[in-house]
């Protein structure tokens, strides 16, 4: 899937800055994509963007209106289609990670093909993928694993592929979330591709590149999660990574969504992780681990950060707090 860009971020009727947290992510990593913002009646949030009008953006050059906004239950609300309808009369596509797809709407589906526009409902794949292989390709990968869901397994990728850009490596994120796939303009909603194919929409997604070509790949879910540990090992054997990095948020009580059942142990995540990974990749490594200390104070955050790296071997960061610099030094074997 490719969505084209630069984009008109759409806030809707926002009641709050978290609603909006799609579109502040893609303003975060692709401010250069961002041209404006479209905010209705009601909306309590800004992005701090140029506010533009539907034929304000189609004048400026934006190829695509991107939901940033989400709601309760991911619906596309009524009074949005009016301004949907404008944006593709207008010439633009429109781009939404929501549960309920655009392209299910009548009137927008009947805009679209009246004007030739694409309606891109990134969270549901349109592609074809085939079985994986396993084969090797040429190409240095890294993928981001975690102890659990949501322990900012995409943070640490762009962040790793925004340092590499600055010191002149090509690098690439390869998005395989909705939110990905708005701020990179394309990837697979892996978790939507149906089981046998996971490996092979993520060969597809990050496929044979020039030796020194890095791609950093968004992981998904956990090997330890009882709820997503498919897609996790279909992602990991698809990706067929050379570098780990692992992704953890310290002091969570257990498992999103499972009360009662606990986090692994880093030791225990590294352990399986290269174990299944050896599959397809015999000499993959960890590289370090990124942190999510958001909850903890700064002292405490440096020094659980401090403690893991001593026990591990490895480079342990957060990449708000401290960058990832030191990840990408072992990344390149300077470290």
């Amino acid at each position: 899937m490719h969505v084209s860009q630069p984009y008109l971020l759409f806030l809707g009727d926002a009641p709050d800055a978290l609603a909006a947290k799609t579109a502040r992510g893609i303003l975060h990593w692709r401010p250069e994509a961002c041209l404006g913002q479209l905010s209705l009646p009601g909306c309590a949030t800004t992005l701090g963007l140029r506010e533009m009008t539907i034929a304000e953006a189609a004048e400026a050059g934006v190829a695509t209106l991107v939901v940033g906004v989400a709601n309760r239950g991911g619906v596309i609300d009524e009074s949005w289609h009016g301004v949907f309808v404008e944006a593709l009369a207008a010439g633009l596509d429109i781009a939404a990670g929501l549960h309920q797809r655009l392209a299910d709407i009548p009137a927008l589906a009947e805009a679209a093909r009246a004007h030739g526009r694409r309606l891109h409902d990134v969270r549901h794949p349109t592609e074809t993928f085939a079985v994986a292989t396993g084969a090797p390709r040429p190409g240095r990968r890294v993928l981001a694993v975690g102890t659990d869901c949501s322990v900012g397994k995409m943070y640490a990728m762009l962040a790793m592929e925004r340092a590499l850009k600055a010191r002149g490596l090509a690098a690439d994120f390869r998005a395989t979330g909705q939110t990905g796939i708005l701020i990179a303009g394309g990837g697979v909603s892996v978790d939507a591709v149906v089981a046998d194919f996971i490996s092979g929409a993520t060969e597809a997604l990050c496929p044979a590149q020039d030796a020194d070509h890095i791609d950093l790949v968004e992981g998904q879910g956990s090997l330890f999660h009882p709820s997503f540990a498919g897609v996790s090992l279909g992602l990991l054997h698809g990706a067929q990574p050379q570098s780990l990095v692992l992704c953890h948020e310290p002091g969570r009580p257990h498992l999103r969504g499972l009360p009662g059942v606990p986090v692994p142990s880093l030791e225990d995540c590294i352990d399986l992780t290269l174990r299944c990974a050896r599959l397809v990749s015999p000499d993959v490594r960890f590289v370090g681990a990124a942190f999510n200390t958001s909850a903890l104070d700064e002292a405490t955050a440096r020094q659980v950060m401090d403690d893991a790296a001593v026990r591990l071997g490895m480079p342990c960061v957060d990449p708000v707090r401290t960058g990832v610099e030191s990840l990408v030094d072992r990344l390149l074997g300077d470290g």
